[in-house]
């Protein structure tokens, strides 16, 4: 485990905060920094909150993470722009914590700091094969064409059959770009880029491996359902993949939603020959999990070892090999978070170290710092989780604050204060109305190009929009 500075061991003899308001800044405008900010908003504290974002936009994987036709994003934009549009909660966006501003010149400035910046990077495979160059992490794949701005403009799209591994909503999101003829994405806002390279892919064949069952696969079931509607093509499952133990059973009686995904796979199992008509496919394979990817120098294969149900719902491999005939493999096994600067940082599991939401250092709980969503407790849970788990950090932030444990170190707090350090920088924030100017931006992009809205893919682009600045000759 990574730990703070010994700075960070001192106790805070600050300013009181009786006479004034509480300033909080929250680190991260994802879901889960907005969420805790709406909160603790509405907690009834007198309370100034400041949203820092690294990028020049809100939303964070909602926006960079989710697939452009992916079933519930509107419904969950228009959820976070809610709350950022009533104007209580400040968004300053393009500010990088431990680049523009120092960890700990924010904590100095606030009497708390949350940490709500998510998971943003992969989490560590390792089996022989895995450092081929077309083996590919799945959150960069989602970030191309997604159009983060901080991630290549192009993505090599050059195999026919590809593997996919994970059996998570991330890894079916993959499969679906993937397979998904340019054509039928072009209602969304996917980029320029984006949909030259994809009508350029010569994909026939996408195979999705999963290492359990079938009631142990993370799929949704509506995300699933989505995914047998997708034009021209079928989806595959094979009896010889299907298998219930005592667990399993233990899992459909116990979960609607497991019941249902089983249903659906049931369902794809029992296809006639005939019915497979389509010029691309997804193959959904479950017990069995990669040993090896093959190829000397680039991608050629493969290698799954069969597994079996142990009647807990877990698994165990059986020596049988399947070798599949790939040239480009992508890992959707999890997301893992990265350290910030300044801030006390489990390497081990890819968290801040806290108790439920009080960051600790050495077991020690620090005063006035605070994480929330998945850089708390790890990437598991959707949108559902994050809710209660800002409801947790906040609830205790309250506490701490009603114990008179909130102070912030000098006088000069808040977002005047943090204004001044980043103005004197030549830092070029953007705020929630340059925002607004974005967006309108990227929708007149799209209404040229009969859409509903193009999303702008360079930080350039984007931060001049923003702050209504002159780039490329042009002046926005």
């Amino acid at each position: 485990m990574r730990l703070g500075r010994k700075t960070r061991r001192t106790k805070r003899k600050g300013v009181s905060v009786a006479d004034r308001p509480l300033h909080v800044a929250v680190i991260g405008a994802g879901p889960a920094g907005i969420y805790a900010s709406d909160i603790l908003s509405k907690s009834g504290v007198d309370v100034r909150i400041d949203l820092y974002e690294k990028l020049p936009a809100p939303y964070g994987l909602v926006r960079y993470g989710v697939a452009p036709d992916h079933p519930r994003i509107k419904a969950i934009i228009n959820a976070l722009y809610n709350v950022l549009k009533r104007g209580d909660i400040r968004l300053v966006g393009n500010v990088e914590i431990g680049r523009d501003i120092t960890f700990e010149e924010l904590h100095q400035h606030y009497d708390a700091v949350i940490i709500a910046t998510g998971a943003d990077q992969d989490k560590p495979f390792n089996i022989p094969g895995a450092n081929l160059p077309e083996v590919y992490g799945a959150s960069k794949f989602v970030y191309w064409y997604d159009g983060h701005p901080d991630y290549p403009r192009t993505w090599p799209l050059e195999a026919k059959e590809v593997a996919v591994l994970g059996v998570g909503n991330v890894a079916l999101d993959v499969a679906r770009i993937l397979a998904k003829h340019p054509d039928d994405l072009m209602a969304t806002e996917i980029p320029g880029n984006v949909e030259e390279g994809l009508r350029h892919s010569p994909i026939t064949d996408v195979h999705v491996f999963g290492r359990r069952g079938p009631a142990q696969v993370k799929f949704t079931p509506m995300e699933l359902r989505e995914l047998g509607h997708v034009p021209d093509v079928d989806i595959i499952v094979y009896p010889e993949d299907f298998d219930y133990d005592e667990g399993s059973e233990k899992a459909m009686e116990e979960s609607k939603m497991t019941r249902q995904v089983v249903e659906q796979l049931t369902e794809w199992v029992f296809q006639e020959p005939e019915e497979l008509t389509a010029s691309r496919r997804i193959h959904i394979h479950m017990l069995q999990q990669p040993v090896e990817v093959l190829g000397e120098e680039h991608v050629e294969g493969i290698r799954m070892e069969r597994t079996a149900l142990q009647g807990d719902g877990s698994v165990k491999g059986t020596g049988e090999f399947i070798d599949y005939p790939v040239q480009a493999v992508y890992r959707a096994v999890g997301y893992f978070s990265s350290e910030i600067p300044g801030a006390p940082y489990d390497a081990e599991r890819g968290v801040v170290p806290n108790v439920e939401g009080r960051v600790t250092d050495g077991g020690e709980v620090l005063p006035g710092m605070y994480a929330t969503g998945w850089i708390k407790r790890g990437p598991v849970g959707l949108i559902g989780s994050t809710k209660s788990d800002a409801q947790e950090t906040i609830r205790h932030l309250v506490e701490d604050y009603e114990a008179g444990k909130l102070h912030a170190t000098t006088e000069a707090v808040g977002w005047d204060e943090t204004q001044k350090v980043l103005e004197e920088r030549g830092v070029r924030y953007t705020t929630w109305h340059g925002w607004e100017l974005l967006e309108e931006f990227e929708m007149h992009l799209g209404a040229s190009q009969g859409r509903a809205r193009i999303k702008v893919v360079e930080r350039e682009t984007m931060t001049a929009v923003s702050r209504g600045e002159e780039h490329d000759g042009k002046l926005y």
